[in-house]
């Protein structure tokens, strides 16, 4: 993995490609983490909760994970392209687009990869677009597309 000064645009955006990287650890998604999620949120949709219902009834033959629970795995799973160095701190700056587009069944195994989209001047820092992929393990198609901003500061 390349290591880059935080603040050296250039350089960062040598790196920034169209492929994504390799595919970091895989975690499971567990009925009792939906189940869980669902009470923090208030979000208990029966798609989610209600094993025996979405088994009849669900057209994902089960149930599934909410969108933002996988959304919110990502400090978990994420894999980065390059190390920043230089640093202050790093703050979450946004989203330039986030789509899902597969479920992800309770009980699968997910996985992230990453890409490093561009690096762009701000007057507090340098900000970093990637753009990070979840998908089931053995699925054909991710669960979610995620383009995530950080804004790398100074230290103070």
């Amino acid at each position: 993995m390349a290591e880059v000064k935080f603040d050296d645009i250039d350089a960062i955006n040598a790196l920034a490609s169209d492929e994504f990287g390799e595919w970091g650890e895989s975690i499971e998604v567990t009925q009792q983490m939906i189940n869980d999620f669902a009470e923090l949120t208030g979000d208990r949709q029966w798609i989610h909760i209600d094993v025996e219902r979405s088994l009849k009834e669900s057209p994902f033959g089960g149930p599934v994970a909410h969108g933002f629970l996988t959304l919110s795995l990502m400090p978990k799973l994420a894999t980065f392209p390059v190390k920043l160095t230089g640093n202050g701190s790093a703050v979450n700056y946004g989203a330039e687009g986030l789509r899902f587009l597969s479920p992800v069944p309770a009980g699968a195994k997910v996985h992230a990869r990453s890409r490093l989209v561009k690096a762009e001047a701000k007057p507090k820092g340098t900000l970093i677009t990637t753009e990070a992929e979840i998908a089931a393990e053995g699925s054909d198609r991710p669960a979610l597309l995620y383009k995530m901003q950080v804004l790398y500061t100074p230290p103070r």
